[in-house]
């Protein structure tokens, strides 16, 4: 199988790209230097030259070349996955949320991933939109949980995460294997992907205890100072999506 990856150099395409390779699968990065998104000619033709079976849409790019793609792959029937975010939900009304419910994003970054969602399946009804929360990587470099952590230990010598905040969030290796599913199984629409739903009994983990948790992974003398000013649960429900809860990968 040949598989297109927007995003190569980001921080979860790794992850997606060694899970394909794992299993002998061909993959290849889009390089914008080479093909920019923005010039619709070149794509088309970077498209018929690569002739992917399977894209994989990871990257930040406008709602136009996300369409593109859909669209080219909708033509060519090919496989397409696009991530989106859970901030595409505002914290009113408050979660969990389910793949039915009203997005009502009130950031720019949740807007534009709405715009992107509703590009995408506008071009192809075969698409697949698999919503993801706060990405954790298993250690320092990146865009994900324990590095801005981390991070922010450096800078302030203390954390305080919320008590009532229940994140949605999933180690990225589980993030790149559903997402692996979810294109072999083909079945379009719009899936949560999201750990943290089902982890403690269906309670979903605090963002407390998440940070605890990696504390305690990775050995470190964090100074933690939990607080409750920070109230939701941003948790993105869908019973059709399984991968290992937040709760078993942080042994609690």
């Amino acid at each position: 199988m040949r598989v297109l990856i927007t995003g190569f150099n980001g921080t979860l395409a790794p992850y997606v790209q060694r899970a394909y390779a794992a299993r002998g699968d061909s993959v290849s990065g889009w390089d914008r230097q080479a093909v920019s998104p923005d010039d619709a000619e070149a794509c088309a033709a970077h498209l018929d030259r690569v002739a992917p079976d399977r894209v994989i849409h990871l990257a930040m790019g406008a709602e136009a070349w996300a369409a593109r793609l859909a669209g080219w792959c909708a033509e060519h029937n090919a496989g397409l996955v696009f991530t989106s975010t859970a901030m595409v939900f505002a914290d009113r009304p408050d979660g969990p949320h389910d793949t039915s419910d009203e997005r009502t994003a009130d950031e720019d970054y949740g807007r534009y991933k709405t715009r992107c969602e509703d590009a995408v399946l506008g071009a192809s009804p075969s698409a697949i939109v698999a919503r993801i929360g706060w990405q954790i990587g298993d250690g320092r470099g990146g865009n994900h949980m324990f590095e801005h952590l981390s991070a922010e230990h450096e800078r302030n010598g203390v954390l305080r995460p919320s008590r009532r905040w229940r994140p949605a969030c999933s180690f990225m290796a589980d993030t790149a294997d559903a997402l692996l599913g979810l294109a072999d199984r083909g079945e379009p629409g719009v899936f949560h992907v999201d750990a943290n739903a089902r982890a403690c009994e269906g309670r979903g983990m605090t963002f407390h205890e998440i940070v605890e948790s990696l504390c305690r992974k990775h050995a470190l003398d964090w100074r933690i100072e939990p607080n409750d000013e920070y109230v939701r649960d941003q948790r993105l429900i869908d019973d059709r999506v399984k991968l290992p809860t937040m709760s078993e990968r942080l042994l609690v």
